[in-house]
């Protein structure tokens, strides 16, 4: 006789009578999946494809400049294309996969390609843009036009 078999995906597992139900990670697995849904309902498609990513990142504007950080844990430099053009940065590129020798038991990180895109308030220095990646951190330093600069002036 043969077991019967739970499906929650393509890859459907065998039931083990032996593993107790978890009502934590049912629910985990609930949420992940409506959170996919309305992923794919509301956002607008992306030009790398259903699989891209968007990861997450901080931006600072100081007095002379936009300061972004993007965290990329596993990405290596080589997998990384920053583009500016005008007023707009777009960093994209690839996380890939690690190879798996076990089986894997659970999977929250994303992998694939990625894609960050914003549109700064004011006018850059495209030709001084610098960037660096050190522990999964990418950071991006973008100049602002030395017309758009902030400059105080003393009243006398």
């Amino acid at each position: 006789m043969a077991l019967p078999v739970r499906g929650t995906n393509a890859e459907a597992t065998q039931w083990d009578p032996t593993t107790r139900w978890d009502p934590t990670t049912e629910f985990d697995r609930l949420t992940q999946q409506l959170s996919r849904l309305f992923e794919e309902q509301w956002s607008e498609p992306s030009p790398l494809g259903t699989n891209a990513f968007t990861p997450l990142a901080d931006m600072e504007e100081t007095d002379d400049a936009y300061v972004i950080d993007v965290e990329l844990p596993g990405v290596e430099k080589k997998d990384v294309d920053i583009e500016i053009l005008g007023r707009r940065l777009v960093i994209s590129g690839e996380r890939r996969e690690q190879e798996r020798v076990g089986w894997l038991r659970r999977r929250t990180r994303s992998w694939g390609r990625f894609l960050f895109d914003v549109t700064l308030p004011d006018d850059v220095d495209e030709e001084h843009v610098e960037a660096s990646l050190n522990d999964g951190v990418l950071h991006v330093r973008v100049p602002k036009s030395s017309s758009d600069r902030r400059r105080r002036i003393d009243v006398k």
